[in-house]
């Protein structure tokens, strides 16, 4: 595929660019350049090869997903400015 200097100003103008004759003609090798190498990327053999996410391992550490009180209530109530019953004791804030 080859971009020309009519390409280019349909791409600034999709993109709301403002480019003038002169950046228009030195965009138009640029581009092709580019071009070029993805097609470069395009030939390379990657049979057998399985994609990365990451370029080192990654393992996460999973712990076994069990429901549990806490077992805590005591202290963290003990932080509370007021308890009532087991909770949080708030002032009523809607009258």
């Amino acid at each position: 595929m080859s971009i020309d200097a009519t390409t280019v100003r349909k791409i600034a103008g999709l993109a709301r660019i403002a480019v003038t004759e002169q950046e228009t003609a030195a965009m138009v090798p640029e581009l092709n350049n580019i071009l070029g190498w993805i097609e470069q990327l395009g030939e390379v053999d990657v049979t057998g090869v399985e994609p990365l996410a990451a370029v080192i391992p990654n393992h996460l550490r999973l712990r076994d997903d069990v429901v549990t009180d806490g077992g805590i209530r005591d202290a963290v109530l003990a932080n509370a400015p007021q308890a009532e019953h087991g909770f949080f004791a708030v002032p009523k804030v809607i009258e």
